[in-house]
Order: C-alpha cells, then sequence, then structure tokens
C-alpha cells in the first residue's frame, strides 16, 4: 500500500484489520492478518482466496496484491584475489556501518561475530535482539529478528539462529572478523575475513528449510529500514524475473533506497540460459559469480595404475587401500522395479544394496551422492558433460569427472574381472582463466527493462570458504555427521556478500553519497573482462569484475535520487495512482518529464536492436565530480567493427567537487544476431571511469 502510514503498530494493524472486515465474509479478519508492514511502508500480509485477493486489487489505495511466494537461496582467498588485502586502507566510521543481512540467520558462537575490541552500537541504531532461547547478541551482532509467516518447517526453530548455514556463510564474507586458520577439514586453509571486518551485522531471519516467502521479505525490509541499517544484502531471488511492484525484493528495495540504503542481490543460479537474471530493480546492486585463481581437485586412482583427475570438494579420506568399482547400470534395484537405464543415473532407490555395498559406485551423471551412500556405498565417481567450473561437496568420498575420464573409468571396468579404484582427498591448483563467470550465474538481458544492463558487475561466488553454523552439517544431506565451523560452497548466494562488503567498505568513506552513487562507484572502477572466456559478454559480467580498493576513489559518479527513478517508472507505463501510493508523495506523471529506460542515468549503456539493420540511440547522462576539485576528463571509446560510439562533449573540465557535467553518447550498431562489446571511460590521468556498451538482438 506504499507509503508508511500515520499512527503506531496498533492503528495501522486496526486499520488493516478494518479492510479485512470488508472483504472476508466467512472468517475472522484478525486471524487472517499475518503481518502489518508500518515501520517502511504500508501493507500488510493476509490469508485470502482469489475472489478476496481480486476485492482488495479494485481498492483505490492498493498498489499491488500478489500471492505470498516461495524464493530460494542462491556460494580467504577472494579478497586477496581482487586485490583488496588486509592491510587495505580503512576508515574509522567502519564501526558505525550497519549491514542487514537478510538470509537464514546467523551462528551467533562463530569467531567471525566475536565482539571483542568493538564498543556499543553506534547511537543511531533502533534495532534490537528479538527474544529467543539460547540466542543472545553481542557488539558484533547488534540485531536478530526472524519472521515466519507459514506453519513451522520440520527441523526450524523460531529463532534467530541459522540451522542451515547459508547466513552464517553470507554474513561472515560481508563483515566477518579476520580468523585465522580457517579451513575445511584441511581444505582452503587461511585467514577467513569479511569486506568491512569493523562493521556491525544485523539479521533479518527470512529463510527456513523449505525456502523464503515473500510475506517474510516484505516484514524484514520494513524492519531493517526502520531499524538503521545502511546496507541490505539478500541472496535470494525467485524463479523468474517479475514486475518491479509485484515483486516483494523490487518492493523492498525501492523503499530502502528512498531511505538512503542500497539493496545488493544476488543474480541467481540459473545460468547459463540467456535472460535468466531474476533480480532486476535499477535501484538494487545484481551481482553475477565468478570464479577465484583456486581450485578444487579430486584425484581417482584406478587399479591399473592410471589415475584421473576431477573436481569436488571432498574432506574423505579413503586411505591407499583399492575399494572395490561397479557400474551403477549393473547394479538396478529391480524389485522396486528400476532396470539398468535408469539405475545407471544413481536416481534415489535405483540401486541394489547387495550388489553396492562397501564399493564405489560409477554414475553417468552427477548428483547429490546420497542415492549412492544410502545404498551403502563408500564412494561415488560421476561423470557428466558440463563445464566442470565449480567444485561441490558430497556426503561421501565423491569426484566429477568429464566424459572423456569417465569413459576411461568405465573402459577399465569393463576390462576386468576386479575393477577397483579410490578416490583420493582434494588438493588444490591454480586455475590461470580465472576470473571468469561460473556457468550456473544466470545471464541477462534484463526481461522486465531490456535497456537497463543486468547484471551489475560480477563478484567472486566459487569455492568460497566462509563461516558455517554448527547446528548442521556441512552438506546438510542424511547420513552425512561432518560439523565445521567453516565450510566451502559456490553460488551467486556467495558473490552477493562480496558486494555487499564492498558497498559498505565505499559507504565507510563517503557515508553521505546515495545509493546510486555507491553502486556507480563499484561499476565504474570494476576490472574488465575477457569476452573470450565469457562468450555471454555483458550478459555474464554487467560492468565486470568489482575492484573494492579503487571504489573508493571513483573520481566520478553517476548519481540518482528517487524523482530520477519516478521518472524512469512513468516511462515504463506505471500509474500516478500506483506511483503516489508507493513513493509516498504527490509525484504525478502527468508533472514529471517521462524518462525512457535509456536515458535513466546508469553506469552502463545497453541497446536492444529491432532490426537487422543499423540501429541508433542516443542516451542522456551526468556525471558528478567526486574525485579531484579541478580536473578534465577525456572521452576514451573502445568498440569492435559494426558499434560506431560518438560522445559529446569529448572533453569535462570540473571547477570544483559535487559539480555536475552531462554529455550524450550515441550508439550506432548493426550486430548481425551476435552480442557487440565496447565502452567509454572518462580519463584525467588518475581515475579511469569505465562504463560498458552492449548491443545485442532480441532475444529468441
Amino acid at each position: 500500500m506504499g507509503k508508511p502510514s500515520e499512527g503506531g503498530f496498533s492503528a495501522v494493524s486496526q486499520r488493516h484489520t478494518h479492510m479485512l472486515q470488508q472483504v472476508l465474509t466467512n472468517s475472522d479478519a484478525s486471524k487472517s492478518l499475518v503481518y502489518s508492514y508500518h515501520r517502511s511502508f504500508n501493507g500488510f500480509a493476509a490469508w485470502l482466496n482469489e475472489e478476496e485477493a481480486r476485492k482488495f486489487a479494485k481498492m483505490d489505495e492498493v498498489v499491488s496484491v500478489f500471492p505470498s511466494e516461495k524464493k530460494q537461496l542462491h556460494t580467504t582467498r577472494s579478497w586477496d584475489f581482487m586485490g583488496f588485502f588486509q592491510q587495505a586502507r580503512r576508515s574509522s566510521l567502519e564501526s558505525d556501518l550497519v549491514i542487514g543481512m537478510l538470509d537464514t540467520g546467523i551462528w551467533p558462537e562463530s569467531e567471525s561475530f566475536s565482539d571483542e575490541g568493538l564498543g556499543p552500537p553506534p547511537p543511531k541504531w533502533k534495532g534490537g535482539c528479538q527474544p529467543a532461547s539460547n540466542f543472545t547478541c553481542n557488539n558484533k551482532i547488534i540485531g536478530a529478528r526472524f519472521f515466519r509467516s507459514e506453519p513451522l518447517g520440520e527441523g526450524d526453530i523460531l529463532s534467530p539462529r541459522d540451522t542451515e548455514g547459508h547466513g552464517t556463510h553470507t554474513a561472515s564474507t560481508a563483515g566477518g572478523n579476520l580468523v585465522s586458520g580457517a579451513s575445511l577439514f584441511g581444505l582452503g586453509l587461511g585467514t577467513a575475513r569479511g569486506g568491512t571486518p569493523s562493521a556491525r551485522i544485523a539479521v533479518y531471519k527470512i529463510c527456513w528449510s523449505d525456502g523464503c516467502f515473500d510475506a517474510d521479505i516484505l516484514a524484514a525490509f520494513d524492519n531493517a529500514i526502520a531499524d538503521g541499517v545502511d546496507i541490505i544484502s539478500l541472496s535470494v531471488g525467485g524463479f523468474i524475473a517479475k514486475d518491479y511492484f509485484n515483486d516483494s525484493i523490487a518492493i523492498g528495495a525501492f523503499h530502502a533506497m528512498k531511505n538512503g540504503i542500497l539493496t545488493s542481490n544476488s543474480g541467481g543460479n540459473s545460468g547459463p540460459s540467456l535472460g535468466s537474471i531474476t533480480n532486476v530493480s535499477p535501484w538494487s546492486l545484481s551481482v553475477a559469480a565468478s570464479t577465484i585463481d583456486r581450485k578444487f581437485v579430486t584425484n581417482v586412482k584406478l587399479g591399473n595404475g592410471e589415475s584421473s583427475q576431477g573436481i569436488s570438494v571432498n574432506t574423505f579420506q579413503l586411505g591407499d587401500k583399492l575399494i572395490p568399482l561397479i557400474y551403477a547400470g549393473d547394479a538396478p534395484n529391480t524389485t522396486a522395479g528400476f532396470n539398468e537405464s535408469l539405475s545407471r543415473f544413481c536416481f534415489p532407490g535405483s540401486l541394489d544394496v547387495n550388489q553396492v555395498e562397501g564399493k564405489i559406485v560409477l554414475c553417468d551423471e552427477i548428483g547429490d551422492g546420497e542415492a549412492a551412500l544410502s545404498s551403502g556405498a563408500v564412494g561415488t565417481i560421476m561423470q557428466d558433460g558440463g563445464l566442470q567450473d565449480a567444485a561441490f561437496l558430497f556426503p561421501l568420498p565423491a569426484s566429477v569427472l568429464d566424459l572423456n575420464a569417465g569413459n576411461n573409468v568405465f573402459q577399465y571396468l569393463r576390462s576386468t574381472s576386479n575393477p577397483e579404484a579410490t578416490i583420493e582427498k582434494s588438493t588444490t591448483i591454480e586455475d590461470l582463466s580465472a576470473p571468469s563467470v561460473v556457468s550456473f550465474s544466470s545471464r541477462g538481458p534484463n526481461l522486465i527493462t531490456l535497456d537497463i544492463l543486468k547484471p551489475d558487475l560480477a563478484a567472486p561466488g566459487v569455492d568460497i570458504v566462509a563461516s558455517w553454523s554448527e547446528g548442521t552439517t556441512i552438506g546438510g544431506l542424511e547420513g552425512d555427521n561432518r560439523v565445521s565451523p567453516f565450510n566451502i560452497i559456490s553460488g551467486t548466494s556467495m558473490a552477493c556478500p562480496h558486494a555487499t562488503g564492498a558497498a559498505a567498505y565505499v559507504k565507510s568513506f563517503h557515508p553521505t553519497w546515495s545509493p546510486a552513487a555507491i553502486k556507480s562507484a563499484l561499476m565504474t572502477t570494476a576490472f574488465p573482462m575477457a569476452p573470450k572466456l565469457n562468450t555471454d559478454a555483458e550478459f555474464a559480467y554487467g560492468a565486470g569484475h568489482i575492484n573494492p580498493a579503487n571504489a573508493i576513489n571513483p573520481g566520478l559518479v553517476y548519481d540518482a535520487e528517487e524523482i530520477d527513478y519516478i521518472k524512469f517508472l512513468c516511462g515504463q507505463g506505471y500509474s500516478t495512482q500506483n506511483l503516489r501510493l508507493v513513493t509516498g508523495d504527490e509525484s504525478n506523471c502527468s508533472d514529471v518529464a517521462k524518462t525512457a529506460a535509456s536515458d535513466l542515468n546508469y553506469p552502463s549503456f545497453s541497446l536492444l536492436m529491432k532490426s537487422q539493420k543499423l540501429n541508433t540511440r542516443v542516451y542522456h547522462r551526468t556525471v558528478t565530480n567526486v574525485g579531484v576539485p579541478v580536473s578534465t576528463y577525456k572521452a576514451v571509446i573502445r568498440a569492435p567493427p559494426g558499434l560506431e560510439v560518438t560522445v559529446r562533449p569529448a572533453t569535462l573540465s570540473f571547477r570544483s567537487l559535487g559539480q555536475k557535467m552531462s554529455f550524450t553518447v550515441r550508439v550506432r550498431a548493426n550486430s548481425g544476431g551476435n552480442i557487440l562489446s565496447g565502452s567509454l571511460s572518462w580519463e584525467d590521468g588518475v581515475h579511469l571511469v569505465r562504463s560498458p556498451i552492449v548491443a545485442f538482438g532480441i532475444p529468441s
């Protein structure tokens, strides 16, 4: 329902209950009401049937009505890899920053969240620690709340305590303390740390064993904004991109932006399909996942002396003894109706325990390993045709081989009556191709607004070592009893808190900067990435790979305020009525200049080519000087054949800090169906302010 309503919680809740009474016919309105959102915006969650929802949607004061759908979680060395070392310059204001983590909660006993050396919370802080058994806050974790609108799932507890691990991992990546000697049973040994180790953390538990529901996400945003967080980190997303005001994350992030808070979002794990990115609102930061220069590999040694190198995060040690090897296709569970065409994939229940028990089983597809474990196998070798660019945990000794190596194992197995093998503990090798965007990272284009490039940038999200909840196992699967204070996981969920930590780092030096200015600093100072390693180019990595050390001194920023997004939304066809309800003022699309999406003051340029002929567009941008008072920047264009870029004026001369200067960018392109990648850089001899330019055809 948009802007915050006048009155305290009781008054607002009564108004919401009254609205429900007008619509509900056969139920108690007070029992239907789940949440009254009142601290940062106005709205409520309630149990309704479809007819009742339609009635609410017709009310003048209602912006949107949508079902509370389930969203999914999108996981030492990483900061050093970016050149952001422990010795990086720090601001005295870092300990006044509060990072709001919307996730599965937190494990407060982790060393990453010790408050040693920290004073009391900053005076601005209005949050608190929600009462819960066996959970206390400290001067590091200064706020903790939990939100659950659905009936509680099995194994979940009504507490900010993390029983999944994901939230502890993301929180320690964004703002965890320095912890030396961190590893997963010796793997990835080093010093674990967050991007802003002195920052405070406020936890909003929205995700549970069965997912993360929209009603809870909005409740967390409502409270986090009012509590006074400085940055919001949300490694959660839907299955498809949605219209901005039918998406709880976009709605929450809009209200956060209005209050000067940047929301950092994971892009999603549905890549490499084009158009798969789900968190795409222009007022939030959308983050892709990239590799670092460390890769975990796991060797498989066969009875004939040959070895094959696969990938996995294998903490188990089988020793030097060779173990009998069996092909899953030779061990179908026929009593349960399976044959070899199914058992070879190691589907749950498909393996014959009597044949598999005590052996290593070769599977023709990558899985979670649970079927092999439950059948008594002591290890599993999986062959898979996908890209081997991320290693995963399994509940038993495991290695994932490519199809060539997998076929070698199969041929050996067929060549002897007594096949044997062993799976060694994982080791690390240097990944010389890093950074590249991992295959599972969701890709652009932004299907809601094709003229806004998404993702915004890439950050480390592959094989990341960070803290973990000791209230669960490292694999989270039945039969896996390994408990560790650290874990190694991958996902855009892990990339997001890296960007969150970097954004908090920038804000610690520039506390008055807007969310758009902070995002601009991160994007325009990003390391360029190579299209040769990422054929989807900017649709994979946006502006490039995050570079926190340079982001505190970007020289120029592309700034934007709430009014700029209002003009953008008017240009996208949103009604004046909806805008007023959302913004809480007298905004009127008839009174503002409707801004085309291409003219939103964004730090990137995206050209959708609607025909095979020459396509032309003129973009309008404004930059603000945040570098040297008296400075001159010259435009440097990099463009491949088929992409023509002209900038007017080509030189910007500033006389003071805070001075704004505008320019136009004319792009002409004929890609012939290909993605054309170029860039515009403003350079003054000290700063390089780089923005990507991408031209592309209509996605199929």
